[in-house]
């Protein structure tokens, strides 16, 4: 059994939606790191040109430890900057196919060019790639593309329990990235 889980992806992967039904399920504490950091004011200004919050990941990242040294219980920490931190026992990248994570972004009223930027993001696997570079064999990916929330939360929940388990690798978007203008 892990005592921290991290659970990250592209905006509108359903990070948030599923992290909230598994920490219901597992009863355990669930941490919204995009709120961790702005309740602690870790954020450092706006990106002119792209339009986000640009988040101190250093400060961030002894908040989360000290979250995690002071607990016993098993925590879940969801948030596209998740992987960017220390302690996890796993890391959980969920994976969306970006003409699905278009709409979803679209629904979000995200402009053209952060639209893109994030499809991008989606297609090279940016967060996995970040994620594995820190935790390497500590952290798995799920097509979350055609499953339902409760189908995502049953295999986190299955994966937690050493009942199943996803490597790192398998997933591969390029193919929508090489077909665009």
């Amino acid at each position: 059994m892990y005592k921290t889980i991290f659970i990250t992806g592209t905006p509108c992967t359903g990070k948030t939606t599923v992290s909230e039904m598994l920490s219901s399920k597992l009863n355990c504490q669930l941490i919204k790191i995009n709120d961790l950091a702005l309740e602690n004011n870790f954020v450092l200004g706006i990106d002119e040109d792209k339009g986000y919050k640009v988040i101190d990941i250093p400060k961030l990242n002894e908040k989360v430890s000290e979250i995690i040294d002071d607990s016993d219980e098993l925590i879940i920490f969801e948030g596209h900057l998740a992987h960017l931190c220390d302690g996890a026992d796993k890391v959980i990248v969920l994976r969306v196919r970006p003409e699905i994570l278009r709409s979803r972004l679209e629904g979000r009223d995200y402009s053209e060019a952060k639209i893109r930027e994030n499809l991008e993001a989606e297609a090279m696997g940016v967060c996995t790639s970040e994620a594995f570079e820190i935790y390497g064999d500590d952290v798995s990916e799920i097509d979350v593309s055609d499953l339902t929330v409760d189908e995502i939360v049953c295999e986190i929940d299955n994966f937690i329990s050493g009942k199943k388990s996803f490597s790192v690798g398998e997933i591969d978007f390029m193919g929508w990235l090489i077909s665009k203008p």
